[in-house]
């Protein structure tokens, strides 16, 4: 790898459409760092490694939830908004955190999750307590069931986490009572978005999370949110926006109001919304100039390592994001998501959770390989890109014992799903410790084990070799921060002169302004480099000709 000139030190993310090309660093808490020694990661920990995040060169931090929850799913079950999880500190420690980043250049994003809240929330409480037609069950789903008894579940919606979606609740002589709805687990029951009570707090807790620093929120799972009150089942053939609990029009006019929230404080907040669509044009709508300002881009993240699908994606996305103005968003995992390791290591290198399966082998050194040409494709893609933590260090999956998951998936599939605990598994920062400096040596174990290899995955083992995985996204990330290039909308394909019907087929080629370019080759020949083309970048040697499964980013003569 070679590189011709130094990164920049200006910082053109700094603006306020910092968003629109930000490099977005994702941290899980209990998985991140262990400041106390218990075992589970927490904001002390993030405090104590802001300097390791600032020299890799990232703009902004998501964190999944970090609120009071019992961690039914993972802190996606909230209990309350506006406390910490006692696991992860104070609300005194996440301002603090918030304050201490942005002065290293940093801003935070936090997870606002609207679509329900945790059985334990006070509503949810109150609402089980005040019984069949009190104004508190209003907040939520509750219905009657069918048939003279009321044992037939009101819908067939499928939860996302499998299984069905409502769950019957038992009154206070013990006899049975009515039915709550939850997409999601029975401990996340959804709330009624056509009360007031549940709009306005949410845009209250908007204030409240921008009041204290923060410059963004991402929602999740945000197409959810509104269900069709008639409660009917999900038809064959659906219509746009005639689903009964996804993608409903209704939707658009709650994130306009968050929208106003956002654009209220001097320095405009940001929205971020999980979107899982497969319609573009349906996709746009959320990103229309009154709504979310960013959107994830599932669709390329989903895609196998494929020269033609890739290129598809890139075509699609930002195809659907020029009529409304928006950034794309690239992404190659998640919380959510097999790590790209083993993901692109695999016979099948797509995702899909549906087919997600214990014991699916995969190729880790040609894995590795790819997801370090894959890092610097999205890097040099127009618009912002995310990073999950761990990835910077080429992490495979962990294989969880499964006596150790914890991940709702893989119960609610009955055991045939391994769930996500795999991309989850706290990440080691030294060669030796009891967690390999996850958390202060002699302090309590993972919650979740490492791996006994992963001491050769460490930020002290990959720190000073100029060929690891971090040093690859270290000076990926400094180099796109520095190139003007790479902070516009542009991008041109560029014709290598190949054989359209042999190795050119597994090219992907383009250009970011007039000398900037990337060539990915994703076939199994060596791809000749344009002539007089300088070498900035690459993901593997380079001598003349772009190899295997290699990304290069390129200096054009003029």
């Amino acid at each position: 790898m070679t590189t011709t000139s130094e990164p920049a030190a200006e910082l053109p993310t700094a603006g306020p459409e910092w968003w629109r090309s930000a490099v977005i660093y994702q941290i899980y808490p209990r998985s991140f760092a262990d400041g106390n020694g218990d075992g589970t990661g927490d904001l002390a920990g993030v405090r104590s490694r802001l300097g390791y995040l600032r020299d890799l060169g990232v703009d902004a931090i998501w964190y999944t939830p970090w609120y009071a929850s019992p961690l039914a799913d993972g802190g996606y079950d909230v209990r309350d908004y506006r406390r910490i999880d006692p696991a992860f500190g104070t609300l005194d420690d996440a301002e603090a955190l918030i304050a201490e980043a942005r002065e290293l250049g940093i801003r935070t994003i936090v997870d606002v999750v609207p679509n329900h809240v945790s059985a334990e929330h006070e509503w949810f409480r109150a609402a089980l307590a005040a019984g069949p037609g009190s104004p508190e069950r209003e907040r939520f789903w509750f219905h009657d069931g069918g048939g003279p008894d009321g044992a037939r579940i009101p819908t067939g919606w499928v939860s996302s986490f499998q299984g069905q979606t409502w769950t019957r609740t038992t009154n206070p002589d013990g006899t049975p009572g009515q039915w709550y709805l939850h997409l999601f687990t029975p401990e996340q029951p959804d709330l009624n978005w056509n009360h007031p009570d549940v709009r306005q707090e949410h845009e209250d807790v908007l204030r409240f999370w921008f009041d204290r620093g923060a410059a963004g929120i991402r929602i999740d799972s945000a197409a959810l949110i509104v269900k069709d009150p008639a409660l009917p089942e999900v038809p064959e053939t659906v219509g746009p926006g005639e689903h009964p609990h996804l993608d409903r029009d209704e939707i658009h006019d709650i994130y306009r109001g968050w929208r106003r929230v956002a654009e209220s404080y001097a320095e405009p907040r940001v929205l971020v919304g999980e979107v899982w669509l497969a319609d573009h044009e349906r996709f746009a709508q959320y990103l229309r100039p009154d709504e979310m300002h960013t959107a994830f881009n599932f669709d390329f993240m989903a895609r196998p390592w494929d020269a033609k699908e890739l290129r598809e994606s890139i075509r699609m996305t930002l195809e659907a994001h020029a009529p409304v103005g928006a950034p794309a968003t690239w992404v190659l995992s998640n919380h959510d998501v097999t790590r790209p390791v083993s993901r692109y290591g695999r016979e099948d290198s797509s995702f899909d959770f549906a087919t997600k399966r214990f014991g699916t082998p995969s190729d880790l050194e040609l894995g590795a390989r790819r997801a370090r040409a894959a890092a610097l494709l999205v890097a040099a893609l127009p618009g912002a890109l995310y990073v999950y933590q761990g990835d910077e260090l080429g992490l495979p999956e962990a294989d969880v014992p499964r006596e150790l998951i914890q991940d709702p998936m893989h119960f609610r599939s009955e055991g045939v799903d391994p769930g996500r605990d795999g991309c989850r598994v706290p990440l080691p920062w030294t060669r030796t410790g009891t967690s390999l400096g996850f958390g202060p040596d002699g302090g309590s174990t993972p919650w979740l084990p490492q791996p006994t290899d992963w001491a050769d995955y460490s930020v002290e083992a990959q720190d000073s070799d100029p060929d690891s995985m971090l040093s690859l996204y270290r000076r990926g990330l400094h180099l796109r921060r520095g190139l003007p290039a790479l902070h516009t909308e542009e991008l041109a394909w560029l014709d290598l002169g190949l054989d359209l019907d042999d190795e050119g087929d597994h090219v992907l080629a383009f250009t970011r302004g007039a000398r900037f370019a990337c060539v990915v080759n994703l076939g199994a020949a060596p791809v000749p480099l344009p002539a007089g083309a300088a070498v900035l970048l690459a993901s593997a040697p380079v001598d003349g000709a772009v190899g295997p499964d290699t990304a290069v980013w390129l200096d054009l003569p003029s």
